[in-house]
């Protein structure tokens, strides 16, 4: 679905913000780009969609180079969702996640029956088809940038720290609700986070990032298990973290 071959970008006169990656999304998996701030990862995604374009090798989608797509035609076959959601204020749910079909030439109620089966599939109460974004929830938000992002049935998903705003339950309920839709789908992800857990939960690959160099790409279960050193940095943290919350959580008890 997705090939890397070589590809570098370069601010003009500045210093490669990615360099000299090589790898493949195969159709129907979930590639999770794990790094710190800074790593490369928002600015690998946007290479997928032709926000950004290479300053070296080459990159293609769906077997075309992104630079030989036309940049809307590509766009319009991606689903994007990301942390702050971009859900327009003054429309309402329904005529969010509605957006891209409409714009597609899509009748009206062919864009309404999918809008409904949409908010079913994402777990949105139909009364609030009607309500704007700021009457909701902040989990629900992102239900709706997920259904939006479904909305014309894109073959390719690309996720910018999703769930990076909601609190830690809420959280961990849309992780395990994206893994049961992407098995459920079969839809070709790109997602990124620095969540080391949540990487674990929600991929089928991981690719770690470092200086925007590509440092590791292993399934979670041989990610856990690599020796290089920024991976067992990043295990590390993991660790620690889990050992600060048993703590923490034990202190509460008593």
């Amino acid at each position: 679905m997705i090939e890397f071959r070589g590809v570098g970008f370069a601010l003009p006169g500045g210093p490669e913000l990615v360099r000299d990656l090589s790898f493949e999304v195969g159709r129907g998996e979930t590639l999770v780009l794990l790094g710190r701030s800074g790593s490369g990862k928002t600015t690998t995604l946007k290479l997928i969609n032709r926000l950004l374009e290479p300053t070296a090798g080459e990159l293609k989608v769906e077997g075309r180079p992104t630079t030989a797509w036309d940049p809307i035609r590509l766009r319009r076959r991606i689903g994007y969702v990301i942390q702050e959601i971009g859900l327009l204020p003054h429309l309402s749910v329904a005529v969010n996640i509605g957006l891209v079909p409409h714009l597609e030439g899509w009748e009206r109620e062919r864009v309404r029956g999918r809008v409904q089966e949409l908010m079913a599939l994402v777990g949105l109460e139909p009364e609030l088809a009607r309500r704007r974004p700021h009457q909701l929830s902040g989990g629900q938000r992102q239900r709706v940038g997920v259904a939006r992002a479904l909305a014309a049935d894109p073959p390719l998903l690309l996720l910018d720290e999703p769930f990076g705003a909601l609190d830690p339950i809420t959280r961990a309920e849309l992780q395990s609700e994206f893994k049961a839709l992407q098995q459920r789908l079969h839809k070709t992800a790109v997602f990124v986070t620095h969540d080391v857990r949540e990487a674990l939960r929600v991929a089928s690959r991981i690719a770690l990032l470092s200086a925007g160099r590509l440092v590791a790409l292993h399934p979670p279960a041989e990610l856990l298990r690599a020796t290089d050193p920024e991976v067992a940095a990043f295990v590390s943290s993991l660790q620690t973290s889990e050992a600060e919350t048993s703590r923490d959580a034990h202190r509460n008890e008593t």
